[in-house]
Order: C-alpha cells, then sequence, then structure tokens
C-alpha cells in the first residue's frame, strides 16, 4: 500500500501521509508528495489542496537514517518547491507535531491550520545542522528574523498558540475536526491570490536593525558555547535580510553542507541513535512483562533523596518518604516544597502542578510505612556497613515481589543484595546531583538481578524523564570508574608543575563546564575529611585544615568573590609547591597539549577496560554516561566517538609516550584500524 494517498471532496484534493510512527519525510513519502501535487495540478475540477497526516503526527522530520547517503527520488526542497509554486491554495492541516522537514513542508504550503496541541519547530540544530530545504530562508521572511533565530538557532519547538502569534499558522482549528477544518479552510481561499513565503517581508526586521543578531549571540552565548551549528544558523537568518530568495536558499545550502561534512554533525548524529540504543537491554526480550510499579519508597530526606522522591512526584507518582529524625524529615520535606515553589515562579510548572506534586508525599519516620511500596530506593550514607543494614531492614519489611534499589554511587551492588533473601530484586539506580535535574540514571545489574527488574527500572527512567544506561558491577561503575584516572593525572600534574587553573583551563577549552579542581571546590573539599586539622597527610588534608572547603566557604582551590567568580590562590600555590618538595617531585613545564592528553587519553582507556569486562554494553553507551552526567561537550559525541574520530592508534601513542597503561582492547582496535563505534 503507497504511504501517500489522495482522496476528493467535491473541489478539494486532500493529500495523506501514513508513514508510521511519525510521518519521516523518506524518499517514498517525497514522491508521494510531488505526485499528489502534480495530481492537482492537472485537474481542473481541483481548486484547493490540503495536505495532512494519519496517526499520531504530522511529518516529524527527514528520515535521519537517510542522512550521509546518496539522494534517491525528489529532495525535499524539491518537493515542496512544487507545492509553493501552486496557483491553487495548499492547506498544511497539523496536529502532533511539525519538526525540521515537516516545519518546512508547513511553510512551503500557502496556509497552515493546526490544533491547539500541535507543536512547530526547526530542530535540525540538535542534529549540528541547520534546515536544509529553505527552512532558514521561508520562516524569516514569513514571521521575521527575530522570531525565526531561536527557532534556527535554539531549536526548541514551539505551540501552536505561539506560532499563531508570529504568524506561522493562520488559523487553530478543533482537536478532533482537523480534517474537515482544513477542508472548509481551504476552500474559503479559492479564487484569492496565493501568498508565499519566500515572497514575505517579515525578515526586513533584520534588515532595519541589524543590531538583533548580535544581541541575540550574546544572549544565548552560554548556550551555544563551542557549537557550530547555532552560528551557521544566524548566518543563514542573516542571510534571509541581506539576498534575495534564490540566493539565501543557495547560502543555507552551502552552510548545511558544511555542516553536514563535519565531525560536529556525526557526533551529535551519534549521540542520538546512542541515546535510543542505551533503553535497549542485551539478553532482554523487550516483551518481557513488568512489574507494576505504583508507589514508590525513598529512604532518606537530604539533598539526593528528596531530589530522588521529586521525579517520581513529578510524574505522578505516590512516594513515602522515610528519615530517622522529625527535624531532617521536616526540612528535607521543605526543600522540596521550596524548589517546587520556585519551578513554578520560573513557569516550568503551574503552582497547581507543585501542589499536586507534593500531595503525592507521605513523610515517615518508620520504615513499616515502605512495606506495600513496588520499589524502595536507598538513598544513605556511602557506607557498605549502612548499606547492608538498611537492605537487611527492607528484606523483611518490604512485600515480596517489590523491588529494592541502592542509589550508590561506587559501591558493591553484589555486596548489597546479599544483606537480603531477594537478591533477584535487587539493583543499583545510580542518580546524580542534582538529582531531580541531572538526566542521567546509570543503571546497575547485579549478578543475580533478574531481567523482569531491570527491564521495568528502565522502562520507568522513562516515566521520570531520565536518560538511563546500563552499567555492571564494578568500582564507579562508568562514570565515576573513567573519572578517576582523570582525576589521578590532574592531581600528578599539579605536583610536577602545572598550575591547577591551566589543568581547569584546558577542560573548559575542551569544552566541559568546569575542570577537576572547580568540580572540587564546587562539591566541598571536607567531602569524607576526617575533620582533624592536626593530621595532614594529604594535600586534601592540607587545604581543609587550612579552612578551604570550597565555593560554599569563599576559598577552596580557588578564591571566590560574592558572585563566586574564581581566582587563582596565592596561598594554594605555596601549599603545591610545599608538597611537590615533601614528595620529590621536579618541577618542570607542562603543555596544553599534555595536559589535554593526560586527562582525556586514561579516560578513553579506562573506558575501552570497561567494555572488555563487559561492564557496559556498548561504546555508545558509555558516551551517553558522559554527555548527561558529567558535562563531556554534546559535539564531541563522548569520549568513545572522540577518540574514534581523532584515531584509536593516536591514544595510544599519546598514552605510551606518557607511560601510561594501555588497554588490550584500545590496543588491538588500534592495530586493526577500527574504532570502538562500528
Amino acid at each position: 500500500m503507497p504511504v501517500v494517498t489522495t482522496e476528493r471532496h467535491d473541489d478539494i484534493l486532500v493529500i495523506i501521509s501514513d508513514n508510521p510512527p511519525v510521518n519521516a519525510l523518506r524518499q517514498a513519502v517525497r514522491e508521494g508528495l510531488v505526485a499528489g501535487i502534480d495530481e492537482a495540478m492537472s485537474d481542473d475540477s481541483v481548486q484547493a489542496v490540503v495536505i495532512r497526516c494519519d496517526g499520531r503526527t504530522f511529518f516529524a522530520g527527514a528520515d535521519i537514517t537517510e542522512f550521509g547517503k546518496a539522494m534517491k527520488g525528489p529532495s525535499l526542497l524539491e518537493a515542496i518547491d512544487r507545492m509553493e509554486a501552486s496557483e491553487k491554495p495548499v492547506v498544511a492541516a497539523i496536529h502532533g507535531t511539525a519538526l525540521g522537514g515537516g516545519c518546512e513542508v508547513a511553510l512551503a504550503c500557502h496556509y497552515r491550520v493546526a490544533v491547539p496541541s500541535a507543536k512547530l519547530g526547526l530542530p535540525e540544530v540538535k542534529l549540528g545542522l541547520i534546515p536544509g530545504a529553505a527552512g532558514t530562508q521561508r520562516l524569516p521572511r514569513l514571521a521575521g528574523a527575530e522570531a525565526a533565530l531561536p527557532m534556527v538557532a535554539i531549536g526548541n519547538p514551539i505551540s501552536a498558540q505561539k506560532a499563531q502569534s508570529i504568524g506561522l499558522v493562520d488559523k487553530i482549528v478543533g482537536e478532533d475536526s482537523l480534517a474537515a477544518d482544513a477542508i472548509a479552510f481551504a476552500r474559503e481561499q479559492i479564487g484569492k491570490p496565493v501568498p508565499r513565503a519566500s515572497e514575505g517581508t517579515a525578515n526586513e526586521d533584520g534588515v532595519k536593525n541589524p543590531a538583533i543578531f548580535d544581541e541575540f549571540r550574546q544572549k544565548m552565548a552560554r548556550k551555544i558555547r563551542g557549537f557550530d551549528a547555532p552560528n551557521a544558523g544566524i548566518e543563514a537568518v542573516k542571510a534571509a535580510g541581506e539576498l534575495s530568495y534564490q540566493e539565501g536558499v543557495a547560502r543555507e545550502r552551502e552552510l548545511f553542507l558544511k555542516l553536514m561534512a563535519g565531525t560536529q554533525s556525526a557526533a551529535m548524529r551519534h549521540y542520538f541513535f546512542a541515546e535510543r540504543a542505551a533503553g535497549k537491554i542485551d539478553g532482554i526480550d523487550p516483551a518481557t512483562p513488568l512489574i507494576p510499579i505504583s508507589k514508590v519508597g525513598v529512604i532518606g530526606a537530604g539533598t539526593m533523596g528528596g531530589g530522588i522522591a521529586m521525579n517520581f512526584l513529578s510524574a505522578g507518582v505516590p512516594v513515602t518518604i522515610v528519615e530517622m529524625k522529625r527535624e531532617a524529615l521536616d526540612r528535607g520535606t521543605g526543600v522540596m516544597r521550596k524548589n517546587y515553589e520556585n519551578t513554578a515562579r520560573r513557569g516550568r510548572m503551574t503552582m497547581e502542578q507543585a501542589q499536586t506534586a507534593m500531595s503525592l508525599l507521605t513523610p515517615s519516620l518508620s520504615y513499616d510505612d515502605l512495606a506495600d511500596c513496588d520499589l524502595v530506593i536507598e538513598a544513605v550514607f556511602e557506607d557498605m556497613g549502612v548499606k547492608k543494614e538498611v537492605f537487611g531492614k527492607l528484606d523483611s519489611i518490604v512485600k515480596k515481589g517489590a523491588i529494592l534499589a541502592s542509589n550508590t554511587s561506587y559501591l558493591d551492588v553484589n555486596e548489597i543484595a546479599s544483606a537480603t533473601k531477594r537478591p533477584e530484586y535487587v539493583l543499583g539506580m545510580h542518580f546524580f546531583s542534582p538529582a531531580n535535574i541531572m538526566k542521567l540514571l546509570e543503571l546497575v545489574r547485579g549478578e543475580k538481578t533478574a531481567d523482569d527488574v531491570l527491564l521495568t527500572v528502565m522502562k520507568l527512567s522513562k516515566k521520570i524523564g531520565k536518560i538511563a544506561a546500563v552499567s555492571g558491577v564494578c568500582p564507579g561503575f562508568i562514570g565515576n570508574r573513567m573519572l578517576s584516572p582523570r582525576q589521578q593525572q590532574a592531581n600528578a600534574m599539579i605536583m610536577e608543575g602545572a598550575n591547577y587553573w591551566e589543568v581547569d583551563d584546558v577542560l573548559l577549552e575542551f569544552g566541559f563546564p568546569m575542570g577537576p579542581f572547580q568540580m572540587s571546590d564546587l562539591a566541598g573539599i571536607d567531602i569524607g575529611w576526617h575533620r582533624d586539622p592536626d593530621k595532614i597527610e594529604t594535600m586534601r588534608d592540607a587545604l581543609c585544615a587550612a579552612g578551604r572547603w570550597g565555593q560554599k566557604v569563599g576559598k577552596g582551590f580557588y578564591d571566590y568573590d560574592e558572585a563566586r567568580q574564581r581566582t587563582p590562590s596565592d596561598e594554594v600555590k605555596a601549599l603545591i609547591a610545599e608538597w611537590a618538595a615533601k614528595e620529590g617531585k621536579e618541577q618542570r613545564e607542562i603543555s596544553k597539549d599534555e595536559i589535554h592528553e593526560r586527562l582525556l587519553y586514561p579516560m578513553v582507556n579506562e573506558g575501552a577496560m570497561i567494555l572488555e569486562e563487559g561492564m557496559a554494553q556498548r561504546a555508545s553507551d558509555i558516551d551517553v554516561v558522559w554527555i548527561n552526567g558529567y558535562g563531556w561537550p554534546l559535539y564531541t559525541g563522548g569520549p568513545m566517538f572522540w577518540a574514534d574520530t581523532i584515531g584509536l592508534d593516536a591514544i595510544v601513542a599519546g598514552l605510551e609516550k606518557h607511560g601510561l597503561p594501555v588497554a588490550e582492547m584500545l590496543s588491538k582496535k588500534a592495530a586493526a584500524g577500527e574504532t570502538f563505534n562500528g
């Protein structure tokens, strides 16, 4: 059956796409659209055209699997130019999402009607690209450069109401009467001159006020730092005001092809598929029946426990949160309430939604109140003895068949599970702080964790807005295990003569939000410190004894002003020199290249060992962990894809040059000219 069909409604021809799941604009769809328009143009009895889609959405974008391959059939631009050239009115009937190429189809139609729940957008920038079918040229001419800039350069979709306010949507119609309302609207346009977006003049706002482009760059500087595509998008929108339509399309094409051939888009497309692959668990049938989760328990109402609870409350799942003391319980629930109220004030949810979420929370001082929970997550002190004691209690209280999870970031989940008589129902759920905001969730698969338990929690992670990746049981799992060699090298280099701020700056230049010593200051240098100022056995002890605990006290590795701006500290420089002398470390000049290699190459090597040991399912899962949990720059694709990009032989050579170990898998792949992501 063809994916695009037509049907007549008297003098209106309706072109209908049915290409599940999201009506992606693959070759057959483009050919069907061209055939439908040709049919309408060749039939004098057809007076107007409606383009709509069956299924859950309007065209939600191009077929990403065609990217980088030779184009077959008409290109999207050729297909939609045929629509716009029509002298008979063409109306887009939009429901669901009109994204990317779908939005470009809508822009090429003469009119657009949409249901209230529809969203429109040009998210190509999230794949390291810009629209490639005249979206950067039609949109500014239709809605103005100022309205087009965030859609093209940031890529977040907008509501139908917002689209109507900027002129992108002509009419909002009934949620359940789109097909009929679109036909009625099309019939009203018969006999009128057709408006073409390519001939619009709204882009003159950018001509009259060219400062809007620089102002936009400045406003979005933090968000677009390091990314090529947003700047290309700004240039393309600017070209819509400086060039003719045809010249603007040529400029868009030039910018698009340059991005398509670049490493950033390849990296971001890799991540697009990596995130989807991470949700698939090797060796488990995706049709395995899930364990119903209708109530969740959380042990610990501190920063982490409260944040974990908020994920479930926001998703409409009732939570019982347990603390040992009333004061800690009240403080924790008070912080949660305040967090919700702040979110509502910022407009990210309504006050009613915040109140609804909190109404699902049951604070308690008794483990007995967890008895009927389907999932219980502990977020207590990171100590094996404490964890095992908690799990022993839970095992005797919580109903049979319920899942018991530990939020441990480092400890052996198998040993924790041994404290119970149900090890098959135990796993790790490593949330990242702040748990109500950070996207990453490491799911730690114990030796005896049952398939349905792991699959249930993987599916649940999506419900609570997390991006999950599966790890085996090893110290630090995926993320913290790879962080460890980086920190070791950072510490070693400052003893050898590198300035600690230069170490941080190398990672900032690479694209991380902060370096290792900034991170220590933010987290608190005193975390886990023995609190004895007379017991100074390490550089860290010396910093803590000097009261340099980090940002919270205004001084750590750096000195901080009231705005928390950092300045290298003379006191810390002296302490480092003192400790280097004690350890007999010879001081030398260390180049940025060496810092770069010694920080990042050992991480790749550790990733190779993680894969070698089967602790990660696939290299791309490691990339997902580091991008979502540790600030690895998205435009490099993650540590393992980045290593593929620069060449595994270069990684091996760098490790050997600095006398660092090389994993067997890394060595073999480099010698064979292979990559981690085949």
